[in-house]
């Protein structure tokens, strides 16, 4: 026996309407996890063959070499007096820190300009990143690196790193604000964009006051080339194996799930929970 049709009335299709939407809504946030998830299993398969190549060619060679360790050509290219920039710190000069010097914690980071997954963690979580230093919760400690040059070629991450170092000396404010710069416009991995001083000196003009001629020549001259030799050996000597890594009082946090960052309220609360 067949059910007699029920009338249909506004509560009834606003109900059907709403789980339509809701059904919809769904679907849609499904689609953008897949695809995120889906970029950075591409970035990773990218990053890892790009490394694994280099590896080849570096055992075909004779030569020594390790993912996540530099020693090797991105070392010897720089050449000329080592020149450490005024306000850098650390052992020799090689540790930039942005935030108070009296902050009661210390968030160390460890990156290279090149690397995809920085840009990533950079993207989606810079702004608190920052935030929580300008209110005091922590400063921070930026060890930079270049061995994604050795990794896949190129003098693009001490190129940058080179010109980072020459926004260091002109002020701490500066390498920040050209470090968010770099991260904005970042080059895919596989292009050496960041080899190229004259797109970084055009990138520089989006911070202002910092293309002083001072900063000019020393990008052009690879100035701080050598100094960025100096801060890559030592990350070398941390025992950090890859990039991004994120200590909060020497606790490392886990900054990724599942292949994407964490989102900002989840920074928030693993850095609650080592500060207390």
């Amino acid at each position: 026996m067949s059910k007699k049709p029920q009338p249909i009335n506004a509560r009834t299709t606003n109900t059907r309407a709403a789980r339509s939407e809701a059904r919809r809504a769904a679907t849609e946030r499904m689609r953008e996890e897949r695809e995120r998830t889906e970029r950075a299993a591409r970035i990773r398969r990218r990053t890892i063959v790009g490394a694994a190549s280099a590896a080849v060619l570096a055992l075909a060679a004779g030569v020594a070499f390790a993912v996540g360790g530099s020693s090797g050509p991105a070392d010897t290219a720089a050449a000329g007096p080592l020149v450490v920039p005024a306000n850098a710190g650390g052992a020799d000069g090689t540790v930039i820190t942005y935030g108070k010097a009296d902050a009661p914690h210390t968030l160390e980071i460890y990156e290279d300009f090149r690397c995809p997954y920085c840009e990533q963690l950079e993207t989606t979580n810079g702004k608190t990143v920052q935030q929580l230093a300008d209110d005091g919760t922590y400063k921070i400690e930026y060890h930079l690196a270049t061995f994604l040059d050795q990794g896949l070629g190129g003098k693009g991450s001490r190129t940058a790193l080179a010109a980072a170092g020459a926004a260091l000396n002109e002020g701490v404010d500066k390498f920040k604000q050209f470090h968010d710069v770099l991260y904005a416009n970042q080059p895919d991995e596989r292009n050496d964009g960041f080899a190229d001083v004259n797109r970084l000196l055009d990138l520089a003009e989006q911070v202002p006051g910092l293309k002083t001629d001072a900063f000019v020549k020393a990008v052009q001259d690879g100035t701080y080339a050598p100094w960025a030799s100096q801060v890559n050996k030592a990350f070398d000597k941390s025992g950090v194996t890859g990039t991004p890594t994120v200590k909060l009082d020497g606790t490392k946090l886990d900054v990724f799930t599942n292949g994407a960052p964490v989102t900002p309220e989840r920074f928030t609360a693993m850095v609650k929970q080592v500060t207390g």
